[in-house]
């Protein structure tokens, strides 16, 4: 009989020996969102591969998902509570990808071709 290793969560060597980190966990990680724009700047569709990955149903998918990280690490605190306007932007993004993903949303044509 296999067992599976039960999940445990992912530590970092540097939360458990650098007192600073305990202060800012308060904040998002020092250069999130310069990683999570990078992403979404590799995953976006540019003009040139409109027509040949519209259809990519993982990709339009991720584009949102990357989208939605983007917000929150923009324009939300992590520490905060109460919904922000950021978090509700993210999870209309996220609904959004889930339904590429469930093939629920289509494209909507290429408005350049008068659909």
């Amino acid at each position: 009989m296999v067992r599976e290793p039960r999940a445990r969560p992912v530590v970092s060597p540097l939360t458990e020996t650098e007192p600073a980190q305990k202060a800012d966990r308060q904040q998002w990680p020092e250069g999130a969102l310069e990683l999570a724009q990078s992403l979404q700047r590799h995953l976006v569709i540019n003009d040139r591969d409109w027509h040949a990955l519209k259809s990519q149903r993982c990709r339009r998918a991720s584009e949102q998902v990357a989208a939605a990280l983007v917000q929150l690490l923009a324009a939300d605190h992590p520490a905060d509570r109460a919904t922000s306007a950021a978090r509700l932007e993210a999870i209309a993004l996220l609904e959004h990808a889930i339904g590429w993903l469930k093939a629920e949303v289509s494209d909507p044509g290429c408005p350049s071709h008068g659909r």
